[in-house]
């Protein structure tokens, strides 16, 4: 009988020198996959849990330092009250059931956000697990709960006021890196890619300061059916993309004249 070489994945075609460094997404479509298939919205959230994992995996496979995942906005808290709760139940379940592989894999927890909004044994689960993790050294993944880009900013403006009527600076010592340093994400890497499932088009106030100079990569694809080909199909486009930042294109091969 001839023998049969395992299944290799699509991640295992990549370049791996052409991957970003800080991997954000935007996770939406669970409730409309749900309802294509004539279920209710919740279950379009847990199969959605299980994107989560399928994408967490790839990426600390693949040796990506950051994974930011828009899991609950500000704005997600005006949906029906059942479905808030139940995403927030879900919440707990995934963080009880990934905790020891993230200390086994080395990430490290993260949360982005106004995480006092959360139910109490919600925040107190995820901070618990924040501190678990808080040695791991091969990939961050940063988890967006009740997040809002505008909020984040002017939370940072506040902070920098505050910290200019004491004393401790100068407006005019205020700059990038000052601002940066005030931001729920300071001290990981820019956003270099920027997901969004399910076929809409805009950022829907995700990351507005550190997507500045991100690639983005749009798909059709609802999140509970995002997994590793597509993953596979946004890297290999991201590594096709020339990134100039203001520069020309011959600056950066060293044509310039």
């Amino acid at each position: 009988m001839a023998s049969t070489s395992p299944e290799t994945s699509p991640l295992d075609r990549l370049d791996t020198s052409a991957l970003p460094r800080h991997l954000a997404v935007i996770m939406d479509g669970n409730g409309r996959w749900a309802k294509s298939k004539g279920w209710r919205r919740v279950r379009g959230h847990e199969e959605g849990a299980e994107s989560v994992r399928v994408v967490v995996r790839s990426c600390r496979k693949l040796g990506i330092e950051a994974l930011t995942l828009y899991a609950f906005s500000e704005e997600n808290w005006a949906r029906p009250k059942a479905e808030v709760e139940a995403l927030m139940r879900l919440l707990g379940r995934f963080l009880k059931s990934e905790r020891q592989e993230m200390i086994d894999r080395g990430i490290r927890l993260r949360a982005s956000g106004s995480v006092e909004r959360l139910p109490a044994k919600t925040r107190q689960l995820l901070e618990q697990i924040m501190a678990d993790t808080a040695q791991g050294e091969h990939m961050v993944l940063n988890l967006a709960l009740s997040y809002g880009g505008r909020q984040e900013l002017v939370r940072a403006a506040q902070r920098l006021a505050a910290k200019a009527v004491a004393g401790e600076l100068s407006p005019g010592e205020i700059g990038e890196a000052e601002l940066e340093n005030e931001l729920y994400t300071v001290g990981l890497p820019q956003v270099d890619l920027l997901i969004r499932t399910s076929g809409e088009l805009r950022v829907s106030n995700f990351l507005l300061w550190q997507i500045a100079y991100a690639e983005f990569y749009f798909t059709d694809t609802y999140w509970p059916d995002f997994r590793e080909q597509e993953l596979a199909k946004a890297l290999m486009a991201f590594g096709g993309r020339e990134r100039r930042f203001g520069q020309t294109g011959e600056q950066l091969k060293g044509d310039d004249a």
